[in-house]
């Protein structure tokens, strides 16, 4: 005899973030690539991004960013139950980054993995675990963004080397308690037939890091700027207008959007096109650089202990990554 399904909601229970120390600004770039800051800021938004030390992997900012989240959310380490770490950058190709994780934090009662899907990560983690947690297979989860991209930029490639930095943001998914918040709506998509717009070419098996092909740069970001520019901006807006639907929520029902932190033109065309006063779209491009899977965690972050919106607020979270990849979700907080 079967019983009636479990169909838990879900909300976000805390939130948190790290960026390194070491801050490298525009005007610090242009000691080394023929640029400048009115080249950079007009161009993408960014004034500044921070680097990760020697010795600080990804593991290590995005369990600092995850201690924040657990300690808001009034869990210890030892209650979660799952770990998912957004990320492009692992700190080894095997085993997960989320596994390094779980041992920083003494999770040891989480089931722990990674995923790919570049900026889009963060999002992506936050639609599976609503999912597993929705039906009744886990309780909570700990989702996080980290990225050390230093360690994958050509430093002597201005046109890619002045967008990006490090970081890492964590947030803690749990069942709601009556009167709490909720996810309401999730979306996620991919074009694979877009996969040579942004990438890394080498390190993996179709491109192994040789010897005789080691000082070629393979190993580094590439990107088609102003392709990915006309994608971003298509995608991004669907999967925004998607969960908005989905929600039933009209424009003027959201307090805040945080979008994808990677170029500020992009974040303009998104608000003009979901009809979103400018005031109410969070930026903090300029201070970090895209820092792919875990700029929207940051953002989210820093927009929620600012005060950007308050407990029973909309907002609406977007995103655009290479893979082609885009997601969105609807939060009510």
């Amino acid at each position: 005899m079967s019983g009636a399904a479990t169909n838990y909601e879900v909300c976000i229970a805390g939130t948190g973030s790290y960026v390194p120390e070491r801050v490298l600004s525009n005007e610090d770039l242009a000691k080394s690539v023929d640029t400048s800051d009115e080249w950079i800021f007009t161009r993408t938004g960014i004034r500044e991004r921070r680097i990760a030390a020697e010795g600080e992997f990804t593991s290590h900012m995005a369990s600092k960013a995850a201690r924040k989240a657990l300690e808001q959310a009034g869990l210890e380490a030892s209650e979660i139950k799952l770990i998912i770490v957004a990320t492009i950058t692992p700190d080894t190709l095997t085993p997960a980054t989320a596994c390094y994780v779980q041992q920083q934090l003494g999770a040891m009662n989480a089931v722990a993995f990674d995923i790919s899907a570049a900026c889009s990560g963060f999002l992506y983690a936050m639609k599976i675990c609503k999912r597993l947690i929705a039906d009744g297979a886990f309780e909570n989860a700990l989702i996080i963004g980290a990225e050390k991209l230093s360690a994958f930029v050509n430093w002597e490639d201005r046109s890619t080397c002045v967008l990006f930095g490090d970081g890492a943001g964590a947030a803690v998914l749990r069942r709601s308690l009556p009167g709490e918040g909720e996810i309401l709506a999730t979306e996620m998509g991919t074009d694979g037939n877009l996969t040579h717009l942004l990438n890394i070419p080498g390190g993996g098996s179709a491109c192994p890091i040789t010897s005789e092909n080691v000082g070629t740069h393979l190993a580094t970001l590439a990107m088609q700027g102003k392709e990915v520019f006309k994608h971003a901006v298509n995608r991004m807006k669907e999967a925004a207008e998607t969960v908005i639907r989905r929600a039933n929520l009209q424009a003027e029902d959201i307090a805040c959007v945080i979008p994808h932190q990677a170029n500020l033109r992009i974040i303009d065309a998104i608000a003009e096109r979901l009809s979103v006063p400018e005031g109410r779209v969070f930026v903090n491009l300029d201070k970090y650089g895209n820092t792919s899977a875990a700029a929207v965690a940051i953002a989210l972050d820093e927009a929620a202990r600012s005060g950007a919106f308050k407990r029973g607020d909309n907002i609406v979270l977007v995103v655009f990554g290479a893979g082609l990849t885009w997601a969105a979700a609807a939060v009510r907080w």
